[in-house]
């Protein structure tokens, strides 16, 4: 069963295939970071509580904050939200907190996420969101008005560069990027996997730490200095940086530049197609 918003209630700033549940957006998706769809994440998201980690071979543990992203939007969060332009499309959704907040604040917005976990409680929040990795085929390429890439997510892939020209092709022209970044000063690339914290020795799987959850992906932690370097060789200009409760963040133009011809061409097929928001759209 799906909940559809009518073409004719779209508004002109929505992306004409915003949704399009017919066009290249709604296709089988490989997930590229498997373990977020398995334990110890899901359980996180389901119970709503941690403890839960990024550790690394060495037995460094980068704590994730559960606790707040499956609570509401708080003031850090909204300080971000409230700079939204047009439809938004949230990267890593997680949970659904944002994109809930931005559906009541009256934006068009969609979550992705490669968690089965965290798109259904999304779904339960309210909000459309889609199981997808930002590197599938989505729905209204080119045409997003801002993107989110909120709680650590401009590490998602371990390629902060990568992100940034993806982040590109997603938006409209003058479209804006929002990234919270680590609030340290830090450029680093690793491999990580998700921990409960009651695993044992680095190296060693723990019964809460198996299957897909075992194996170690990429990921990347920037500081603001470093994004804002990534993204000067990219072309983006910095619209705004700010910090909140401790958070840091960074918002961003989009760079001028030709779009990619399979960009192009998406764009073109789908200014002709219905568009709708669907939140229960097939897997």
């Amino acid at each position: 069963m799906s909940t559809t918003v009518p073409s004719s209630e779209l508004t002109a700033s929505a992306p004409a295939e915003s949704a399009d549940i017919t066009e290249a957006g709604t296709g089988p998706a490989t997930p590229r970071t498997a373990s977020w769809g398995a334990d110890p994440y899901a359980n996180a998201l389901r119970t709503g509580r941690g403890p839960l980690f990024l550790r690394r071979s060495d037995g460094w543990l980068l704590p994730l904050d559960v606790e707040r992203w499956c609570s509401d939007a708080g003031s850090a969060d909204l300080s971000a939200l409230h700079r939204c332009e047009g439809p938004v499309l949230d990267i890593g959704c997680g949970p659904g907190r944002l994109v809930a907040e931005l559906t009541s604040l009256g934006h068009r917005a969609l979550g992705i996420d490669v968690s089965e976990a965290a798109v259904a409680r999304t779904r339960g929040l309210g909000g459309a969101a889609l199981l997808r990795s930002v590197f599938d085929p989505l729905p209204g390429e080119g045409r997003w008005g801002t993107l989110l890439l909120l709680d650590g997510n401009i590490g998602i892939g371990g390629d902060p560069a990568a992100l940034l020209a993806r982040a590109a092709d997603l938006l409209g022209v003058g479209g804006l990027l929002i990234a919270e970044t680590a609030p340290v000063d830090v450029d680093e690339r690793v491999r990580v996997r998700l921990d409960d914290g009651r695993g044992g020795p680095p190296g060693e799987s723990s019964p809460a730490v198996c299957g897909a959850a075992a194996e170690p992906f990429p990921w990347a932690r920037i500081g603001t200095p470093a994004l804002l370097r990534h993204a000067r060789a990219c072309g983006w200009r910095t619209a705004d940086q700010w910090g909140a409760e401790g958070r840091t963040f960074v918002s961003l133009r989009r760079p001028v530049r030709e779009r990619s011809a399979r960009t192009s061409s998406q764009s073109a097929e789908s200014a002709n197609s219905t568009p709708v928001i669907s939140s229960q759209l097939p897997k």
